[in-house]
């Protein structure tokens, strides 16, 4: 299937300032459409509203259900891949000197100075869908640099307070650098189904073995199988978003059993599924 690319859709427009510290915006990305790779000089909260996108870094990938949102902070170049279609919400998060992530004093942002995916709580949800997303009023805004009304400045000051709460969850997949690597992992991000086992992978691709096993260790500190663990975790997010039971994201995923796949994610997460997945 041949995707269609293209840049971001005027951030300029949406750019937040001390005044208004958040913007939002919203962007319908279909099933076969990406967005280049790009950076901002603010931070970003993506996440969809339904639907499933893959967020990329130059360090890592992450799959997002509607359930759950990145934190991108300022500088980051990172692309966006629609899984199906997805209808997006974006935040855009004013940094300063004394201010990083949501708000929070340059001494209680370390967790916001990296990529990390957090949980979209049913209030932050329904929040974030108060905000303004017109373009036009957010340009305007931008030019004169506005304060917000009382009533949108309380619904920032409570996106910002469900962001600083919100529960950090490790789901994103980390990349390698090693080019030869990363071309392999992409691959098993499309197809991470089609073989169980390094050995098959390193037969495909004509190296050995022991050469892929250390490239992992060198790039990734992790074996093949905890990285394809990862992997499997980010698929079946996927698959749980369209409501699709759990002994056939068991099947799809190559497990004999639906209680084997449970085992492998609670071991992962700390979490059943049936938990894990309850608002994916």
């Amino acid at each position: 299937m041949r995707r269609k690319s293209m840049p971001p859709r005027e951030p300029q427009l949406y750019r937040p300032h001390a005044q208004r510290p958040i913007r939002a915006k919203a962007h319908v990305l279909e099933h076969d459409e990406d967005i280049h790779a790009h950076s901002h000089a603010w931070g970003q909260v993506t996440f969809s509203i339904g639907g499933a996108v893959r967020i990329n870094t130059e360090r890592a990938t992450y799959l997002l259900p509607p359930s759950r949102a990145v934190w991108i902070p300022p500088h980051i170049e990172h692309a966006v891949t629609a899984v199906e279609r997805a209808d997006l919400r974006s935040l855009y998060l004013h940094q300063s000197d004394q201010c990083q992530g949501p708000g929070l004093p340059i001494e209680q942002a370390q967790a916001w100075k990296e990529c990390r995916v957090i949980e979209v709580t049913p209030l932050l949800r329904e929040l974030v869908l108060q905000l303004a997303t017109d373009p036009n009023a957010a340009h305007q805004d931008a030019l004169a640099e506005e304060a917000p009304t009382a009533r949108e400045q309380c619904i920032i000051s409570l996106v910002q307070d469900e962001l600083q709460r919100a529960r950090s969850l490790r789901l994103g997949v980390d990349l390698p650098q090693d080019k030869r690597l990363r071309r392999l992992c992409e691959v098993m991000l499309l197809e991470p189904q089609r073989h169980a086992d390094l050995d098959a992978w390193a037969a495909e691709v004509g190296a050995s073995t022991r050469t892929l096993s250390r490239l992992f260790r060198q790039e990734l500190d992790s074996s093949y199988a905890q990285w394809r663990q990862q992997v499997l975790l980010a698929r079946a997010l996927t698959l749980a978003a369209r409501k699709q039971p759990m002994n056939l994201i068991a099947a799809e995923l190559g497990y004999a059993s639906a209680s084997a796949f449970s085992a492998m994610v609670t071991r992962t997460v700390g979490m059943p599924p049936s938990r894990f997945f309850a608002e994916a």
